[in-house]
Order: structure tokens, then sequence, then C-alpha cells
């Protein structure tokens, strides 16, 4: 049975992986990028607190030992169902099996200067482009004479207050208010500031009130101004504008605000459902498909009785899909009945800032915060990274930041582009 992967993040790695060394099954996993990410701790790769190989690790050296395991590198075009083929940008794969595990890519909600002004935050490359703008912003405002123009080069404005605006934005005020006042001195005072954004009435609004509360008391505490029930309607001109018609003199708008699924050619409409979600049975193949599957974030499986609108887009429901799908793939070539897929909630967490994070358990529900969740936090990250290699860097860096209150990866490396004629 030739099985084809489209997509090595949580959910596909993990099918890959739970497929691995089995002879019934041959493997094909396709990726635009010829490695293996963890999207959670890109905020600390811009913010230059992690290196990208600590959070990101090569496929083919990742699937060396699975012999039935191989890798193609390649931008998925077409689908072909009735011929059981793909089209890649650089050629064709048949397959008995197609699983999409294509995650989701940031949603600017059509508006079109912010997706082409603003960061975003879902990928290796846009965290290295945070990284490397946020340091060229600083350097050149040291050496401004323009008072306005300092402030605008200073100015963050992150719109989305999920998991990811909070952690980021808690990032920037630590180090605006340490890293920033021993390395660029001669900015102290200047007029940094630090927005965060959200259109809801709170923050975090999937956890609890407590932990909501929470982190609105410890971003206020470090300085970030936040602003609820307010949306970000366009970003240009170094100027980001509000639907309340309030603008924000900035340079750097960081898009944290919404992500929709990736719809692609040859699939059937009715396959899609909410945000370009794949709609899936229990057993998560794609409706109207014979032998289409979808797992993680582009999967929207309306069967799970305790999420009627569907699973949410986190980690752990692609993680837990991709192992049980494997599971079922063994159970068809076994000829036994396949078993339906239940989420198991564990829970959600999010850092605030050095020895700050809330943390909510579902079954009992238990919320906690302070010490005990960033640690439990750092602990739940760690062993979630994909390799002992990624765990080893990724705890060797957070001990350097932990003691030290500071990093030294603030590198403003920009590959340049060339033809191979000047080679």
């Amino acid at each position: 049975m030739h099985i084809v992967i489209i997509g090595g993040g949580f959910a596909g790695v993990n099918l890959a992986l739970a497929l691995g060394d089995n002879k019934d099954f041959e493997i094909t996993l396709v990726d635009k990028n010829n490695y293996n990410f963890f999207p959670p701790l890109i905020y600390q790769v811009a913010t230059g607190f992690l290196e990208p190989s600590s959070i990101s690790y090569p496929f083919r050296k990742l699937f060396s030992s699975k012999e039935n395991v191989h890798f193609r590198l390649g931008y998925l075009q077409k689908v072909i169902p009735e011929a059981n083929k793909i089209i890649l940008h650089n050629g064709e794969v048949e397959y008995d099996y197609l699983v999409f595990a294509t995650g989701a890519k940031t949603n600017f909600f059509g508006m079109e200067n912010v997706k082409q002004n603003a960061i975003a935050m879902k990928t290796l490359d846009d965290a290295i482009e945070m990284r490397n703008k946020l340091l060229q912003q600083m350097e050149q405002a040291t050496i401004s004479t323009d008072p306005e123009d300092i402030k605008k080069r200073l100015t963050i404005v992150i719109a989305g207050g999920g998991p990811t605006g909070v952690e980021l934005s808690g990032m920037f005020a630590e180090m605006r208010n340490g890293i920033m006042r021993k390395e660029y001195p001669e900015l102290v005072g200047k007029g940094s500031e630090i927005y965060l954004i959200d259109g809801g009435d709170a923050l975090l609004s999937p956890m609890s009130a407590k932990s909501q509360q929470e982190t609105y008391k410890e971003l206020k505490k470090l300085g970030v101004n936040i602003m609820l029930k307010s949306r970000v309607k366009d970003f240009v001109n170094d100027t980001v504008y509000l639907a309340s018609g309030q603008t924000i003199p900035a340079k750097t708008l960081i898009w944290a605000a919404g992500v929709t699924a990736k719809v692609f050619e040859g699939l059937p409409a009715e396959s899609y459902g909410r945000g370009g979600r794949m709609v899936t049975d229990e057993f998560n193949k794609v409706h109207s498909t014979a032998n289409v599957y979808a797992i993680g974030d582009t999967a929207l499986q309306l069967t799970d009785t305790d999420w009627e609108f569907g699973h949410p887009q986190v980690a752990q429901v692609a993680i837990q899909q991709g192992r049980h799908l494997a599971r079922n793939f063994k159970l068809m070539v076994a000829n036994k009945p396949l078993q339906p897929f239940k989420y198991k909630d564990k829970g959600s967490m999010a850092i605030i800032g050095r020895m700050e994070a809330v943390a909510d358990l579902p079954k009992p529900k238990v919320h906690f915060n302070g010490v005990i969740a960033w640690f439990a936090w750092l602990f739940i990250h760690l062993i979630s990274l994909i390799t002992y290699r990624n765990r080893a860097r990724t705890l060797y860096n957070w001990m350097i930041a932990y003691f030290t209150k500071d990093q030294s990866l603030r590198m403003i490396i920009k590959p340049t582009l060339r033809s191979y004629k000047e080679d």
C-alpha cells in the first residue's frame, strides 16, 4: 500500500513515523521545505532567543532509519483523484491513499496592504524575516535624528491576542526593558511602544477567565498597550489603521490574527467546509472522495460529539490524528473495523514572560499560573520537539537566557539570491 502524505508538520510526521518500518506500507512524504519545524517556538527564533536549528530538523535525516519512508521536495499543484495521482511543480506521484496534512496559512481577510507589508508568524522564513527587520529598525533608529522616525521604528504593533500574540508581546516587552537598555542605550526613552490588538473582549479567548485576567494584568505590568474590541483594517505608509478610525504610526506590524486552510485544485467543492478546511468523517476520510484523508489543521471533523464545530487547530489535535490514522491504516490492512477518532484535550497554556505563564487543564478543570505554569510550559514544549538534538539545543539556549537574562543570537543574516551563472 503506497500512502502519499502532503505536509510534514505535526500530523504528517507523526503519521509517517508511526507507519515507519512496517512492510505493509510504502510512504512518501511531500513538503515544500526539506525540514520539519516546531511552530509554537518560531516566535523565539524571531526574537533571537533560539536559533532556527533548535526547532527544525531535515526530513531525510529524520527518516534515514525508516526504509519504507521516502521524502519528496515539492509543491502540490493539483490532485487527479480518478487517476490516483498528484501533480507537483517538479513531477507526478501516484498513490493508493492520499493524506492531506497541509496545516493552515495566514488569513489576511482580504487586506492586501496588510498582506504585503505586515509580517506573518507561520513559518521559519517569517521568523527570520521578523528578526532581521526588528534588528534593522533598531540599528536605523540609532542613527536617525528625527524623533518621530525613531518612535516609528521602535514601535511594534501585534494583531491577534491568541497565544502567539501574547507570547510575542511579553517577549518584546522584556527585551525592551532589559536587552535594549544594555545594547542600545542611545534609544532608551525614545518612545518604544508595544501594542497588542484583538477584536474580542479578552486575550486568549479559548482559555479560562482566570487565565485571561492574569495575562492581561501581567502584560500591562510589562508595559504592553492592550487594545481589545479593536481591529486592524489597513497598514500603509508606516501607519496602522484601526476600524475605529484610530491610527498608530509604526513601521512594524506583526500579523497573528487568523489562519485559513489551503484549497487544492482537483478535489470537489463539497469536500471543503468552513475556513477552507476539508470536511471528513469520523475516520478522517474526506467527503466525496474514495481514498483521500485529511488530518491536523486542514481537517474539519464534525463527528466528535465534544467538538460539534470541529476540533481546534492546535498541535495536539494534529499529533493525535496522525497517530490515530496510522492505527486505522494498520487495521485496514488486517481487514479489521476502523476506529473513529476522539480528541483527548490535554489543556492549554501560554507563556507571558520570564517566570510567568498561565495554564488550564480540562479534567478536572484546573487553572494555575506563575512559576509552576512557566516550568510546565517549558517542559511540555521541550519534550514536544522532534529529536533529542533539538531538545538539547533548546534547553541549552533557555538556560543561558534564564541565567543571563539575555541571548546572543541577534544577528542580521540575509541570504543573497543570485543566478547559477554567477558561480
